[in-house]
């Protein structure tokens, strides 16, 4: 099979297998889908969704995260980890927000990318799911660990994982799909024990046990 073939296979089966497939953050609008985002970095959406309902209440829009003290807004992020440099990232991110962009979340990759503690998978998040803006596909770890189990890449690096699967993925999938390959990983692929003998891909995956 080709691995466009494979490609085209795993993405059916997988829009029949998790039909709702969602970004599992949760946020009521853009900018709160933003910090959730840079909070997420080395940390689960679980323990981020814990974080976010608090600091939600008390932060609504970017000024106020400027406002806040700093050690009110590390306290609020603590148990998501690195949360010096995560406050220090979310303030400064805060801050050109207001300054640059009338304190709204901006609509393109480069606006995004510019602002602190934001890189492409991130951009690529919010540019996906709260616009609907497919520029490029999210490449996290289970992205990453599941398109080279199935043969849809042998990179390593997360960008040029990203180039070779919008080679593969139509363009009105790429935010879908991971969402999809995020859902598999977490439900069946997993990184310790992948449950392949359970697995609706396993008759198209290389990797598969």
């Amino acid at each position: 099979m080709t691995r466009s073939a494979r490609a085209a296979a795993v993405t059916s089966v997988l829009a029949r297998t998790y039909p709702d497939a969602h970004c599992e953050l949760d946020y009521s609008n853009p900018l709160e889908l933003l910090i959730a985002t840079i909070l997420s970095a080395q940390c689960t959406d679980v323990r981020v969704n814990l974080v976010t309902k608090p600091l939600f209440r008390v932060c609504r829009i970017a000024a106020d995260y400027v406002a806040l003290p700093v050690e009110q807004l590390e306290e609020l992020i603590h148990s998501a980890g690195f949360y010096r440099a995560k406050a220090k990232n979310i303030r400064a991110c805060c801050a050109a927000l207001v300054e640059r962009h009338g304190g709204e979340v901006p609509r393109t990759m480069e606006a995004l990318t510019a602002l602190a503690g934001v890189g492409r998978k991130t951009a690529n998040v919010v540019l996906g799911t709260a616009f609907a803006i497919n520029v490029g596909v999210v490449v996290d770890t289970h992205v990453q660990r599941l398109s080279t189990r199935l043969g849809l890449t042998k990179q390593t690096a997360p960008e040029k994982i990203e180039q070779d699967l919008i080679k593969l993925i139509p363009r009105a999938q790429w935010t879908v799909f991971s969402h999809w390959l995020i859902w598999h990983g977490r439900r069946r692929c997993t990184a310790r024990k992948p449950a392949c003998d359970a697995c609706e891909l396993s008759s198209l995956c290389p990797s598969a046990a």
